[in-house]
């Protein structure tokens, strides 16, 4: 097991480990490993090889995950004995969990682009059966959907709008345009609404909100024109 924060933290209890910060900012961190519990408990002390803001053995880092429906929850707490130390490093855990974010999104989420696209195609394929085959994967059972033309709350809602679509608006295709845009399950992808004969009916764009299973927890379509 290794877990990199800017160095190596080893899993044995009471290896010393460190780390540095960006070049722009040369503080070297040391710590001591004090407690791993595997799979969901990890302790190691925090502190600065100059002493400043906090010296070695100072403070003290654990971070837990917890199982939760939606996947895994982390937990993070710093403890100092000043003030004033700690709230000098509360932005710099924000920065870094959502780099951890990040990461973890980025590979839950690397097909985000292939998942909007299997919702566009949704909207376009006049077929019944397979429409609702599709969304059986696609989207959440509580999916919620807003645009200028609809308000959906749930998938079988959804399902009966598709219906009303392809019966009102027969042919209408949507169409992704360029690359999709994603920040922690949250994508903006472009589309164009065209008709049968090949006309521009629409453009807008899409945020999508994925789940962590991937599926369309929620959709707001915005229009362009």
């Amino acid at each position: 097991m290794g877990v990199v924060v800017g160095g190596r933290v080893h899993d044995r209890p009471n290896t010393r480990w460190t780390g540095a910060r960006p070049p722009s900012q040369r503080h070297r961190v040391v710590g001591e490993v004090l407690e791993i519990a595997p799979p969901d408990r990890l302790s190691f002390t925090y502190g600065y090889a100059s002493g400043t803001p906090v010296a070695p053995g100072q403070s003290r880092v654990t971070v837990r995950l917890e199982p939760v429906p939606e996947g895994t929850r982390l937990h993070l707490r710093h403890e100092f004995a000043d003030e004033d130390a700690a709230q000098h490093h509360v932005q710099g855990w924000r920065y870094q969990l959502s780099l951890f974010g990040n990461a973890v999104a980025n590979e839950v989420h690397a097909d985000a682009a292939a998942v909007a696209d299997r919702w566009f195609s949704v909207w376009s394929n006049p077929d019944g059966h397979a429409r609702d085959a599709e969304l059986q994967t696609l989207v959440s059972p509580t999916v919620s959907m807003r645009a200028r033309v609809s308000l959906i709350v749930r998938a079988s809602d959804l399902r009966e709008h598709l219906t009303a679509v392809h019966r009102f608006m027969p042919g209408m295709t949507l169409t992704r345009e360029g690359d999709v845009r994603h920040c922690q399950g949250m994508v903006l992808a472009n589309w164009i609404a065209k008709s049968p004969d090949g006309q521009v009916r629409g453009q807008g764009t899409n945020v999508f909100t994925l789940s962590a299973l991937n599926q369309v927890e929620s959709v707001t379509g915005l229009w362009a024109q």
